[in-house]
């Protein structure tokens, strides 16, 4: 048990050391490759000037699409998520997953869930 628990000391410290020693932007990859596994319990609201006009929730990640030949970055993002029709933050019976794309030019918000 006690070197069972030594192991995980010095695994967690490897790890830290190994984190410390990366740069920010290495550390944001690592984590958003985390979050690509692991899911994300986001919300994408769109605004229309100061006016919330669509939200969608249970949101696992908001993706850039690339160009098919060039591979270059494009001007959307696009994810899955339910729809919430009344904007109550709540999957309510007829509600349902679905695709959507937002422009770069688009008001948008994303952030994690707070429920």
């Amino acid at each position: 048990m006690f070197q069972r628990s030594i192991l995980s000391v010095c695994v967690l410290a490897g790890l830290l050391a190994f984190l410390s020693a990366c740069t920010q932007e290495q550390q944001n990859k690592i984590s958003r490759g985390i979050q690509n596994w692991t899911g994300t319990n986001g919300v994408m609201e769109v605004y229309a000037g100061d006016k919330l006009v669509r939200r969608f929730i249970q949101v696992d990640k908001v993706s850039t699409a690339l160009g098919t030949d060039d591979k270059q970055p494009r001007a959307y993002r696009y994810g899955y998520g339910v729809l919430d029709e009344n904007l109550n933050m709540a999957v309510d019976p007829g509600e349902k997953k679905v695709y959507f794309e937002v422009s770069d030019y688009s008001n948008t918000v994303f952030f994690e869930s707070p429920r």
